[in-house]
């Protein structure tokens, strides 16, 4: 199984992103990134507001909460959550030494996982959450085995429906983003497992972008604003 990467550190104006393919190919140019955080009117300021640290952001996150949303649509392009999982050892979700490494340093105490698939059921993916101690911790955790081969990464989480129970099952692009002390996770991939062709690489980001947009990224944006829902 050959892995490529995806790195996106997510800032308050622009996203950057690059790719690192296993197989040596050239990067394509950045076709889809998440939308910036917006700008923060209360709280303790600064670029994450209070998700810039679990110190200000204490309270654990949910399954709910970030993916509560069961169906997302986006521009024509629709997707359906197939099921998740509530890791506590975050090492359980992920697989490789250096993300093992970089998890337990930056102090991980929940991962949450959810599987999705596109309604042509074609592209299926996982998203992972996890939750660090710091900002710099989880820039390490997204940043962790990026290079020529990828060997760490989110394990991808299997549904039982007869799409996204193939996940994990031929090659992948794999890697993740940061908003403040949390580090996003993703596993896209085509259903039948075909290693993508460079034109078929905007397909798996846009529905890591389409899908995160309206789960994760809006759940934390709310938290660098407002803090942790009651």
């Amino acid at each position: 199984m050959i892995i490529a990467a995806i790195a996106i550190g997510l800032v308050l104006v622009v996203a950057v992103t690059f790719w690192v393919s296993a197989s040596g190919e050239k990067a394509p140019e950045a076709i889809a990134t998440p939308k910036a955080t917006p700008s923060l009117p209360q709280g303790p300021g600064g670029q994450y507001g209070y998700a810039a640290a679990r110190k200000t952001d204490p309270k654990p996150l949910t399954a709910k909460e970030l993916f509560g949303k069961a169906k997302i649509a986006e521009e024509g392009r629709s997707y359906r959550r197939t099921t998740h999982k509530y890791d506590k050892v975050c090492k359980g979700a992920i697989s490789g030494a250096k993300l093992e490494k970089a998890l337990k340093d930056a102090g991980c105490n929940q991962l949450i996982r959810a599987s999705f698939r596109d309604a042509q059921g074609k592209v299926i993916g996982t998203v992972g959450v996890a939750n660090l101690k710091t900002s710099a911790g989880a820039k390490k955790v997204a940043n962790a085995g990026a290079g020529a081969e990828r060997k760490d990464f989110l394990k991808p989480l299997p549904g039982k429906d007869e799409i996204s129970k193939f996940l994990g099952q031929g090659e992948a692009y794999a890697g993740g983003w940061y908003h403040g002390h949390y580090a996003v996770l993703l596993w896209f991939q085509f259903k039948d497992g075909h290693k993508p062709k460079k034109s078929e690489l905007k397909r798996l980001t846009q529905a890591a972008v389409d899908i995160t947009n309206q789960t994760v990224f809006a759940a934390l944006d709310t938290r660098s604003i407002n803090g942790a829902p009651a």
